[in-house]
């Protein structure tokens, strides 16, 4: 990535903490904790799972996850306060700028215990729990911090309860609004502190309070927001794998999951385009489509392993078809839809050209040294012309409900990537990578 230089290193200053790191979350210079925290889960999930098959890769992965979990260990540091963004958003949507000229508010926010928030702490806690056993065996001193902090903060998010889209909704709102309450993330954290500790305590939160966190509620979207079905699909594994009989109900859970996808399934509900495309929302579609396949083949993987399958009111459905249907999305983001376009950024043939991301979009500081400002980038923004910066890798949001795609830079439902949508894709891809085509 030479086109990029060192951007936001006095981030946190005015409120004296250091917050330099850590990554903006999508085409604009903001960091946005929440979707952070829930990328970080989702590579270190992808390492866990699959990190078997990145072979070369795999340290690429790790490093990717801690430039994450060092942000948020900072971010983390005083006790019951947590630092969940850096930037104000609508300043920064007044500007068009790259980040190394970045001379708008860097507003810092955090929640404390007079200003909860619930679902962005419980995500944190997730984020670096997971990622502690991602450095257990390579790093176990760094693993360890790692978990004591999950703990001390997940402790947070669960005694003092609140979203924190009320406190601070004039900062998070309509961006990273906790549409789904706080429930969700509650169990999402109490589920990777249970795999990561192994402690009873954590078993025996989520056997009496799963119910009211709504373990069985039939929202079939996983997102930043929502982490149910994540949820349930890994407390699934503690049931298959390790044979936890008192999470049973979590592999019925799942499967109810499992068969809203399954076309034709007698409990299908989930819509497709007609190439194929599962389509869950018109806002960057594609984040749905790649944390779902990440779920397919996770729990394929689970079933696999125990040797079960999916009963969908007496349809069998097996983990080969799970896979099945992964590998057409995967192949679908990739170029095998009507467009003939893969809508991740630099590969095959036809890709995006005109990304909704100010970095790629405007000449690299290396090629053009003179600052930007604010309102002159816009000229970029509105320029039909290609980016000139190829942000190799980045999914894009995707087309819409009839497979079409506009490539055009303002529109960021469809053209703006973010690091939510590729985090999931990552383990995917290293699965159907080195499986051999054994689906």
């Amino acid at each position: 990535m030479n086109w990029r230089k060192n951007s936001g290193l006095s981030d946190g200053s005015n409120m004296k903490v250091d917050l330099v790191g850590g990554y903006y979350d999508a085409g604009d210079n903001i960091k946005f904790g929440f979707p952070m925290a829930f990328t970080t889960t989702m590579l270190s999930w992808s390492v866990l799972e699959f990190g078997g098959m990145m072979k070369s890769e795999l340290g690429n992965a790790k490093t990717a996850i801690r430039w994450a979990t060092d942000y948020l260990l900072k971010a983390t540091k005083q006790p019951d306060t947590i630092y969940v963004q850096v930037g104000d958003a609508n300043k920064d949507h007044a500007c068009w700028e790259r980040p190394e000229d970045m001379d708008t508010q860097r507003t810092v926010l955090k929640i404390d215990k007079n200003n909860p928030g619930t679902d962005v702490a419980a995500e944190t806690a997730a984020a670096l729990a997971s990622a502690s056993l991602v450095f257990r065996k390579s790093d176990p001193i760094y693993s360890k911090i790692l978990l004591r902090r999950a703990i001390r903060v997940f402790a947070f998010a669960d005694k003092y309860r609140g979203s924190y889209s009320d406190g601070l909704k004039n900062y998070v709102c309509p961006f990273y609004c906790s549409y789904s309450g706080f429930q969700d993330e509650l169990l999402w954290g109490a589920a990777w502190l249970q795999k990561a500790t192994r402690s009873p305590m954590y078993l025996s939160y989520i056997q009496s309070k799963g119910q009211s966190l709504g373990a069985d509620e039939s929202d079939n979207t996983f997102s930043w927001d929502n982490k149910h079905v994540g949820a349930r699909i890994l407390l699934s594994k503690a049931f298959l794998l390790q044979k936890v009989q008192s999470l049973h109900d979590y592999k019925g859970h799942a499967d109810s999951f499992i068969c809203s996808l399954v076309p034709g399934a007698p409990f299908s509900q989930t819509q497709y385009t007609p190439g194929g495309l599962l389509f869950k929302m018109p806002d960057s579609n594609l984040q749905y489509v790649t944390s779902t396949t990440f779920l397919l083949v996770t729990y394929a993987k689970y079933l696999t392993k125990s040797h079960k399958v999916v009963n969908c009111g007496g349809m069998i459905v097996t983990p080969r078809h799970l896979r099945t249907i992964a590998k057409k999305q995967v192949d679908y983001i990739l170029g095998d839809n009507p467009l003939k376009m893969s809508f991740m950024v630099g590969y095959g043939p036809r890709y995006p050209q005109r990304i909704h991301h100010r970095g790629a979009s405007m000449p690299s500081v290396s090629t053009h040294p003179a600052k930007i400002d604010c309102g002159a980038g816009f000229a970029f923004m509105h320029s039909e012309t290609p980016n000139p910066n190829v942000l190799v890798g980045a999914i894009v949001g995707g087309p819409d409900l009839h497979d079409q795609y506009t490539d055009e830079r303002s529109d960021y439902s469809q053209a703006e990537p973010a690091t939510y949508t590729n985090a999931p894709f990552v383990g995917t891809l290293a699965y159907f990578a080195h499986s051999f085509g054994q689906i």
